[in-house]
């Protein structure tokens, strides 16, 4: 039996066993003329045909001829909880302000820390409810969401609780990222926010199961190597997993303390060197690029996917949605980019942004990829193929999203 039968469909599958290494991103798996059968929130069976023999009578047909059909879109890093918007920083940027230019100045992170602080919990989750709204409507179904515009005990905890209370279909993954930013107030006393975090919000959010993730800004300017060091194993010792933005603008050796640290992900790296690269590989990091901000901040160079995929790494894909740096919260935009700033193939693409994102946020064995077992997480396309999803640039092709096996997004047009 199934409740919802896809049919007459070109599949993108990316079934894989773990998540997709190097070359092996080339391959998504393709079912040409197949189905897809959904029951009780789970694909049921995939495979080729037309699927005739689950249907009952109830069960909805979608004949998806001429579209495709893929996994629902994972991403794996945002800065999705924050209030109002910096668009007065674009003038900036445009007339040569660096990222950290901007910080220093009392703008950036910053700027939305006290924004985010003034508003209302009810006027955050407003907030996050409509991005999420906007990320469904472009494919995503599983999101990655980090604190970090708090920066005190009273709003990263809201911040975080604002994420595990909001309704809505999107399945959001919770990282605890204090360490986004040193505050206005311990402008002059770095450890003691540092200490702040270790003594007193790392403790309260484990035990409280606000987050999952630790993730630490290691940057120039912002935390050094050794400082994110000791911020991320308070986090492990409570039992949250590691994530590290690493070599975002400077080769600080994020990279290389990601590997020592055996994170789950390390996230940016442009600045990241081979040295960097060669420890993540060794440690199974999954790099998470955001080619997005590359572009954004007019950087002028990007994250070395190539180099990356070529050494056999399973590199992932995300937004890094945030009021600053990436104003976006469209996947198929940061597609684009990935392929024409950094050399990525569709295909390629396609991997990094399904079961590489997914594995991203230890969601690889339940999302990802259609596959007998997993949740019924899949978007259609209007697309013929998965070329002309980043050939045609700039416009929304999804036609329909299914959600946990139910269609949230309903394609009108074939109705």
């Amino acid at each position: 039996m199934a409740d919802i039968l896809i049919k007459n469909a070109r599949i993108i599958t990316c079934k894989s066993n773990g998540p997709k290494m190097g070359a092996e991103m080339q391959d998504l798996g393709v079912i040409e003329n197949g189905f897809v059968a959904v029951d009780n929130g789970i694909i049921t069976d995939v495979g080729y045909g037309e699927g005739e023999e689950f249907k009952v009578r109830h069960t909805e047909i979608i004949d998806a001829e001429g579209r495709l059909v893929m996994p629902g879109l994972v991403d794996p890093h945002t800065h999705l909880v924050h209030y109002g918007s910096r668009e007065n920083e674009l003038e900036l940027k445009l007339k040569g302000a660096s990222y950290i230019d901007i910080l220093k100045s009392g703008g950036g992170i910053l700027s939305t820390v006290s924004a985010t602080r003034a508003a209302s919990f009810e006027k955050l989750t407003d907030k996050v409810v409509s991005s999420l709204d906007l990320m469904l409507q472009w494919g995503t179904t599983t999101v990655e969401a980090k604190s970090g515009y708090g920066l005190n005990f009273v709003d990263e905890v809201k911040s975080l609780e604002v994420l595990k209370n909001v309704k809505h279909p999107i399945d959001i993954v919770k990282t605890y990222m204090g360490a986004h930013a040193v505050p206005t107030e311990y402008k002059s006393d770095k450890e003691g926010y540092i200490n702040l975090m270790i003594d007193r919000i790392i403790p309260y959010i484990a035990e409280n199961q606000l987050a999952e993730f630790i993730d630490c800004f290691c940057e120039e300017g912002v935390f050094s190597v050794s400082e994110s060091e000791s911020i991320l194993l308070k986090g492990k010792e409570f039992g949250l997993k590691i994530k590290l933005h690493a070599d975002e603008i400077e080769p600080m050796g994020g990279a290389q303390l990601a590997g020592r640290l055996s994170a789950v992900s390390a996230e940016h790296l442009v600045a990241a060197s081979d040295e960097g690269i060669e420890e993540m590989k060794n440690a199974g990091v999954i790099p998470v690029l955001l080619p997005g901000t590359s572009f954004y901040l007019r950087l002028g160079r990007y994250a070395r996917a190539r180099k990356m995929i070529e050494a056999g790494m399973p590199v992932a894909l995300a937004t890094d949605y945030n009021p600053g740096t990436c104003p976006t919260e469209s996947l198929q935009s940061i597609m684009v980019f990935a392929s024409m700033g950094m050399g990525m193939t569709p295909q390629e693409v396609i991997s990094a942004m399904t079961i590489n994102s997914a594995h991203a946020i230890n969601r690889g064995n339940i999302v990802g990829s259609i596959e007998k077992g997993k949740k019924a997480d899949i978007i259609i396309m209007d697309a013929p193929n998965e070329n002309y999803i980043v050939y045609h640039f700039g416009i929304n092709h999804v036609a329909t999203v299914i959600k946990d096996g139910k269609i949230v997004i309903k394609d009108k047009e074939r109705q």
